[in-house]
């Protein structure tokens, strides 16, 4: 009977880890140098490419993530925060997104902070 409820949990943990563990970030830094960590609530998730001509930028680095159930969209964008915010990013920019075959959504793009 014992055997029989941990079978149970492990096949639960199991489904769980396939439905909610499987979305991944990957921040590659491409950037020379060193910044102070920035706050990820204040990091723009952005689209296009900002047109401030004033306000030029650097790239830190490039975003990857994949994996994401459809209705999981500000979650993707919060983690993607998360993993950008320890290089110092303002935006994140994402040039290329989707959905994959298995009905999950992918983006790409890059970090980037703005210069002062």
């Amino acid at each position: 009977m014992k055997r029989n409820h941990l079978l149970g949990f492990g096949a639960s943990c199991l489904v769980l880890l396939m439905i909610f563990g499987c979305a991944s970030v990957t921040v590659t830094k491409t950037a020379k140098g060193y910044f102070s960590p920035t706050d990820p609530d204040e990091i723009e998730i952005l689209v296009t490419v900002p047109e401030r001509t004033n306000r030029d930028y650097v790239e830190l680095a490039t975003v990857t993530t994949q994996n994401w159930p459809t209705n999981r969209t500000a979650k993707m964008h919060n983690s993607l925060r998360a993993k950008c915010a320890p290089l110092g990013a303002n935006a994140v920019i994402l040039s290329s997104s989707g959905i994959d075959y298995n009905g999950y959504l992918w983006a790409s793009g890059v970090a980037i902070r703005y210069k002062e």
